[in-house]
């Protein structure tokens, strides 16, 4: 080891986390993210117990001219919370979730996951918009904007940050809020995350739950688009009431009968953003739009559904390539499409999916924050997954090629940060 590598990475002064090179134990596993595809070697990891060494992290990554890596929940499908020879900074240690039920206030450390969050508020009655899958990151979802559930009625995981405490890459520790450096939380309200390390979030909280109405009708791809055809009509009309997305998976295992086994199949997928009891009557119609293939409708638990799609996707488990382009609007061409690029999916383990916007989420004023214009009334996401490292070159190109081909739909070459691919588009997307 030259005494210019060792320099780089020797313990931090005062540092009170844990400090990770290369042959420490624990280095592999700290490394990893969410998405095997991403193989990077951080020359150090500092896994952070508190702001104060996030701030002794990033000003040793400035004095030695290190790149630098945040690590939230490391779900970001393009790997950024991880970097070649850099320091990769780990907040996976500060997880804690303080809520104060009175102020309906929820104080969210840097390395929370969402499931985090849910635990923490749902025993008060209380909840906010977070993802659709538990183990998402809070940072990485929030900073992009965050897309769940509860948009319809209470907006995007942005527009219910309320603060935030952030350390700035010259190693200062902020407070950021209406009051206080305004413009930093402004930016931090869908600007991606190159604004600092954000250690703390501070979310607005409502009340919602624990019981919740979710409708999950199953159709069958080849049986056609009516069933999508009429979840857009019904949408027009509740879309300030429902979350929702219609799912294009394969169908297989013991939730499906077997005859349907390897069908590409569609899920109208909805959370009712109010009484449950009010939700069920409404849904109802979207059960009765043709032959279901299966039907996993029905009241549950508001923390129930947001853990209901971890197990489709591991950490570690697949290689992915994520791309999103929102709409402008959802024509019978566009639903052509998407149904036609579900059947030519190359793996079964492959998403894509088309997702309404409308209600709170809509209300947002264009400057309000970095998202920008909240004009746009769907989005659709292809979600290439798989796991034989041969055959990344047919998936990758079935998800570029979906994104390609909708853009003669899409708003204003505009697409969603959390979706960005392997960042490679980051250029040309980077004024829309």
């Amino acid at each position: 080891m030259t005494s210019q590598t060792a320099r780089k990475t020797a313990p931090l002064d005062g540092f009170g986390g844990e400090i990770l090179t290369p042959d420490s134990p624990g280095y592999e596993a700290a490394r990893s993210v969410w998405n095997a595809m991403i193989d990077r070697r951080p020359a150090l990891i500092a896994r952070c117990r508190d702001a104060r060494d996030v701030v002794r992290a990033v000003t040793h990554a400035a004095a030695e001219g290190l790149p630098v890596a945040i690590k939230g929940g490391g779900h970001n499908v393009a790997g950024h919370a991880v970097c070649d020879g850099g320091v990769m900074i780990d907040l996976g240690l500060m997880r804690a979730v303080q809520v104060d039920p009175d102020r309906r206030i929820a104080a969210v450390e840097g390395g929370a996951l969402w499931r985090d969050v849910d635990r923490a508020t749902q025993p008060h009655g209380l909840a906010t918009p977070g993802g659709l899958i538990s183990d998402t990151g809070v940072a990485g979802l929030t900073l992009s904007g965050g897309i769940g559930w509860l948009r319809a009625r209470h907006g995007l995981s942005i527009d219910n940050l309320v603060s935030a405490q952030v350390v700035t890459a010259d190693g200062r520790l902020l407070e950021t809020s209406a009051d206080q450096n305004p413009d930093l939380l402004w930016a931090l309200k869908g600007g991606g995350g190159n604004f600092g390390v954000v250690t703390r979030f501070d979310f607005a909280l409502h009340p919602f739950g624990p019981e919740v109405m979710f409708a999950a009708p199953i159709y069958a791809v080849e049986d056609g688009p009516g069933p999508i055809r009429a979840w857009r009509d019904f949408l027009a009309q509740h879309g300030d009431r429902v979350g929702s997305l219609c799912e294009f998976s394969t169908a297989g295992g013991e939730d499906f009968a077997w005859e349907h086994w390897g069908k590409r199949v569609f899920t109208l997928l909805c959370v009712y953003n109010g009484d449950a009891a009010e939700g069920e009557a409404l849904l109802a119609p979207l059960r009765e739009q043709g032959e279901l293939v299966a039907d996993f409708c029905g009241r549950m638990s508001y923390c129930e559904v947001q853990e209901a799609f971890d197990t489709l996707m591991p950490a570690g488990a697949f290689r992915c390539y994520w791309k999103a382009r929102y709409l402008s609007d959802l024509p019978d061409g566009m639903i052509d499409l998407a149904m036609q690029y579900a059947l030519d999916a190359p793996s079964d383990n492959s998403l894509s999916s088309l997702w309404n916007f409308g209600g709170a989420t809509a209300r947002v004023p264009a400057e309000a924050t970095a998202f920008g214009d909240r004009s746009m009334g769907w989005m659709y996401s292809l979600d290439g997954v798989w796991s034989d490292a041969r055959d990344d070159a047919a998936n990758i190109a079935w998800s570029r090629g979906g994104w390609e081909r909708s853009a003669v739909h899409g708003q204003h070459g505009r697409a969603y940060l959390n979706f960005p691919g392997h960042g490679e588009d980051a250029e040309a997307l980077s004024g829309a």
